[in-house]
């Protein structure tokens, strides 16, 4: 996959499915750029960072959130398949990761999981929706931990919360998942589905998400698929 090549040019880029029938959304250049732009300074990736891109690339979490934001600054980027008992004792050379809440639980199930110590680590979360004891477990070990909501046509860095200590995880937990506090798009909510708009989407009008969402006192949590 030349990754220069579709910063200039664009790509088309299947959807995982998880939401709904699979389909294939163009991404052009400029909304590549600026959604580029938001990851950037969102995850507060530099030219020094050093990412791990575990997820796949045929999707917009492994090829969008982190890979190509940081292609486009010089930073380092290694990918490689995921393998738990692998990222247990490779992360700790990086600066940045983009895990799925699956390859999150996997994570926890390893046996150096409870030993491992993520300080000054930025993990992000997202693909579908990120369970407390996922934020819990890894905000515990250290890690600065984003849960983080996008879809194919949107972000993939749309809406997200930065988790740095469990006082702040036990201040916004809730019985369903959080979808995050600090929104990048226009977002507007009808009878409780959400919808976005903005330079980060694929399409220039409102889109219909599909996700059923409350806000409470600023916080955007997730209650399921319409």
């Amino acid at each position: 996959m030349n990754l220069t090549k579709i910063l200039k040019d664009g790509y088309t880029i299947n959807t995982s499915g998880t939401t709904g029938t699979p389909k294939s959304v163009y991404q052009s250049s400029l909304k590549i750029h600026n959604a580029n732009i938001v990851a950037l300074m969102c995850q507060n990736i530099t030219s020094n960072s050093k990412i791990l891109t575990v997820c796949s690339l045929d999707h917009a979490g492994g090829l969008l959130a982190q890979t190509l934001p940081a292609t486009s600054i010089g930073a380092s980027v290694v990918i490689e398949p995921f393998n738990a008992f692998r990222f247990c004792r490779e992360i700790v050379k990086y600066t940045h990761t983009h895990i799925t809440p699956g390859h999150a639980h996997l994570i926890m199930k390893t046996k150096g999981f409870k030993e491992l110590d993520l300080t000054g680590i930025w993990i992000t979360c997202g693909a579908d929706s990120v369970g407390w004891d996922i934020i819990e477990s890894f905000v515990e070990r250290g890690a600065t931990f984003m849960a983080n909501w996008g879809m194919t046509e949107v972000g993939p860095c749309a809406i997200n919360h930065v988790f740095r200590t469990m006082e702040d995880v036990q201040r916004l937990k809730d019985i369903n998942p959080i979808l995050g506090t600090v929104t990048h798009c226009d977002t507007k909510i009808i009878d409780n589905e959400l919808y976005v708009r903005g330079d980060i989407c694929v399409y220039d009008d409102w889109f219909a998400t599909g996700d059923l969402v409350e806000q409470k006192d600023g916080v955007f949590y997730y209650l399921g698929r319409k």
